[in-house]
């Protein structure tokens, strides 16, 4: 399943958005936190997406970002040696070329939210519209109308799994598509999927 079946309510106004996540060039193959399958993800996302919302079936499309200044202890700095479950490699710093989307992400983003300024964030809903940043995804997408959002991106057992349960948190019905995501690891990435069944998120 590619493209949202709920997109478009009884009164034929749509309310489905696609929520990008994280489809940055460090999070790709030959960044500081390469994931295996990226540049593929941002591939397939382009070829379902495109430049016309998958043909109009979303609403709205947004992506978020790692957006990373000063994050604290989230970044492994010096002679330390990430543990890659608090502390990781340095990646997503504001303004550098690893923060930048992969260059295979070719679609119309209504809205990016950039999250981690000053923490470690996992999840699309800390993070406030590039045009406002006081505008957090969860507001922005209420003031749209949205009801159903379908996550994507990268990686399924981090940043899409926290930005998926949010989403069912924050009262949206969600889908995973996971045709679309890439996961670090075979073990975290199975112990995610049964997490957000258990929230009651479907993966498609």
């Amino acid at each position: 399943m590619t493209t949202a079946t709920n997109a478009k309510a009884a009164d034929g106004e749509p309310t489905t958005a696609l929520v990008v996540v994280d489809v940055q060039n460090d999070f790709c193959e030959g960044g500081s936190m390469g994931v295996d399958g990226g540049a593929a993800v941002a591939q397939s996302i382009t070829d379902v997406v495109g430049l016309d919302r998958a043909g109009g079936d979303y609403a709205v499309v947004v992506a978020s970002k790692d957006w990373h200044v000063d994050p604290g202890e989230h970044w492994a700095n010096g002679d330390e040696v990430p543990n890659f479950v608090d502390t990781w490699p340095v990646h997503c710093g504001a303004d550098t070329p690893g923060a930048e989307f992969h260059q295979n992400l070719q679609i119309a983003i209504d809205e990016i939210f950039l999250k981690g300024r000053a923490t470690a964030s996992y999840t699309g809903f800390d993070g406030g519209a590039a045009a406002d940043e006081s505008v957090l995804l969860g507001a922005w997408l209420r003031q749209r109308g949205v009801t159903h959002v379908d996550v994507v991106g990268i990686a399924t057992d981090h940043c899409v799994r926290a930005t998926a349960l949010d989403a069912k948190a924050n009262g949206f019905e969600t889908r995973v598509l996971l045709a679309h995501c890439a996961g670090v690891a075979p073990d975290t990435t199975e112990a995610a999927l049964e997490e957000m069944t258990a929230a009651g998120i479907d993966l498609v």
